[in-house]
């Protein structure tokens, strides 16, 4: 369904996971940290974003 916050413990998989379900669910999905993303896979956002996907840093 969506609407939660995810906590990562600082796993990018587990971020990265709960962002792409969050392209399936009926209302937002967000994680705790971002950090971890951008480290391991820094064209992750822009990627899904260019996809269609709405994933903005807060």
């Amino acid at each position: 369904m969506g609407g939660a916050t995810v906590i990562t413990h600082l796993d990018h998989r587990i971020a990265m996971s709960a962002l792409v379900l969050g392209c399936a669910s009926n209302r937002p999905v967000s994680i705790d940290d971002a950090a971890p993303i951008t480290t391991s896979f820094p064209d992750f956002i822009p990627l899904m974003n260019a996809l269609g996907t709405e994933i903005t840093l807060l």
